[in-house]
């Protein structure tokens, strides 16, 4: 069974109590959403805690860390641009969303 993490990066247990817990914390659009906004262009950026790792290179060295935040771009037609950043603190991942406002915006 894959680790699940919270927000602040911490574990959750293992097995079924760590599992209802992601569920729950799952569940919350506010626990889910870091960053997202529309940009005067009409490129929105998406910025939000996952809880699993989508550090698939972990399974070759399991001393990198977890990347548990996603960054994604929709253009204004609601197409998903070919961006897409992960990260594993919430302060990378709020770096990571200014960085894509900053690069989107001059589109």
């Amino acid at each position: 069974m894959s680790t699940k993490y919270r927000r602040d990066g911490t574990p959750y247990p293992e097995g079924n109590e760590g599992l209802f817990q992601w569920a729950k914390d799952a569940e919350s659009f506010a626990y889910r959403i870091v960053k997202q906004e529309t940009l005067p262009n009409g490129y929105w950026v998406s910025t939000v805690w996952m809880g699993l790792d989508h550090n698939f290179a972990r399974m070759f060295n399991p001393d990198l860390p977890p990347l548990i935040f996603e960054t994604m771009v929709k253009n204004p037609t609601g197409r998903w641009e070919d961006f897409q950043e992960r990260y594993s603190t919430e302060n990378d991942a709020i770096i990571g969303h200014l960085e894509a406002v900053e690069e989107y915006s001059k589109k």
